[in-house]
């Protein structure tokens, strides 16, 4: 979340960034509230210490009569304490979810607009492939190939899921080895996160503020927990209520977990496949720095995105997203789109995001400065590969007019084999 104290001071400014993000918030309704808490509790506190201070004076009394009319005082405050603290709790109620309702700052660098042509492609790479066959789309080849099976899936777990099988799933595990040897030298430290968490830690890395939110997750009631969407979400709460050391940062993790999402909202949208379901596997970047470093560690990420996606041969776009095409932590995304030759369109298949404070505020993770004062930590994420995604991209990429897809050349150390035919 903001602090309270920037938004006081910057009311306009943040009026302004909710109508770029194409959000609803009562900024004036929550400074009232805000102003309200912070005189109530003033009140309460100067009641609280009046009422310290008469209780030690009436041991000390000796008058019948004066301590008699003291005690009577410090009954009248004990009731206007008791009246004042349900007000207080109200207050604090709606104080508080309207915080968390504030999205975070944009940066400079993101252009405004709500239409998707107001995202910005910062740059194009690699060629798209032409063929002198009619190309397929991947579940096509995957049908020809035996690599994925939506309809066996269907009948066990129903729409939305898949076996991938054979090659396929070897080839995710190949894209996960080669990944790994990337990361983990470049100085990641790899995780395999639990995929389950209690909904303090989903509410502080800010993912279930909103109706539409909670709507996307899945939610055990009886258990308290919610199944990640992104291992993202149980990343970010390892440090909860910690001071990281200076030395220590950037602390750099890559985790490797099975997310799930409902995909509300998306009723008949991409609904055969494995483009968007409502389990896949992913692995994630994810870093705490100070905040001095997380515009570099941002493009950083990004960087690495490429240098993985370079290796794989596969054309893509970098593209800077709109103030209202991204999520309420972050100040900026940014996205790379692979060319999806089934679909003759690019489609995303990373994203990586600076959070920069608003997450650890929520999550009180903090660092000690230079001057052994403690700070927020900056938080970020991004996408080193969300496996279902890529396998498509490599499938129609790599497509041979005999039927085969071909391995690309980083992955064929990794799976022992360089084409996938019929069998």
């Amino acid at each position: 979340m903001l602090d309270i104290k920037f938004i006081r001071e910057n009311k306009e400014a943040v009026k302004q960034n909710i109508v770029n993000r194409q959000m609803n918030v009562d900024v004036d309704k929550l400074l009232d509230l805000d102003e309200q808490r912070r005189v109530l509790m003033a009140q309460i506190e100067t009641l609280r210490a009046y009422q310290n201070k008469a209780s030690d004076d009436i041991s000390k009394e000796i008058d019948p009569a004066a301590k008699e009319k003291k005690i009577k005082k410090i009954k009248e405050v004990k009731e206007k304490i008791s009246a004042s603290e349900p007000l207080l709790a109200d207050i604090e109620k709606e104080y508080e979810s309207l915080m968390l309702q504030v999205p975070n700052m944009i940066q400079r660098e993101v252009p405004i607009g709500k239409e998707e042509n107001d995202n910005k492609v910062l740059r194009e790479v690699g060629e798209r492939p032409k063929f002198d066959f009619a190309q397929r789309d991947y579940m096509q080849i995957a049908s020809d190939l035996d690599l994925i099976d939506t309809e066996r899936a269907a009948k066990v777990s129903g729409s939305r899921f898949g076996y991938l099988k054979r090659e396929a799933a070897l080839l995710e595990f190949a894209l996960v080895k080669m990944s790994l040897d990337v990361l983990v030298k470049e100085g990641f430290v790899f995780v395999i996160p639990p995929v389950m968490i209690k909904s303090p830690a989903m509410k502080a890395m800010g993912y279930i503020d909103t109706e539409e939110d909670k709507e996307e997750k899945y939610y055990f009631d009886k258990d308290d927990l919610y199944l990640v969407g992104t291992s993202e979400q149980s990343i970010g709460p390892m440090h909860i209520n910690e001071i990281l050391e200076e030395k220590d940062l950037p602390l750099r993790y890559v985790s490797f977990s099975t997310c799930f999402r409902r995909e509300a909202g998306s009723y008949g949208k991409d609904t055969k496949g494995i483009l968007r379901v409502h389990q896949f596997d992913k692995l994630e970047m994810f870093s705490f720095c100070k905040p001095e470093d997380s515009a570099a560690e941002h493009k950083y990420f990004v960087s690495l995105e490429e240098k993985l996606m370079k290796k794989l041969e596969l054309p893509y776009r970098v593209m800077q997203l709109r103030s209202a095409d991204f999520a309420r932590p972050s100040s900026a995304t940014i996205d790379i789109e692979t060319w999806f030759p089934g679909e003759g369109r690019y489609r995303e298949t990373h994203s990586s995001s600076n959070c920069t404070d608003f997450q650890a505020r929520r999550l009180n993770i903090r660092y000690r400065d230079k001057a052994g004062k403690p700070e927020f930590v900056h938080m970020l994420n991004g996408t080193a590969f969300a496996t279902g995604r890529i396998l498509i991209a490599i499938l129609e990429n790599y497509q041979q007019k005999d039927g085969s897809v071909l391995v690309p050349k980083a992955l064929q150390k990794y799976t022992g084999f360089k084409k996938i035919s019929k069998k």
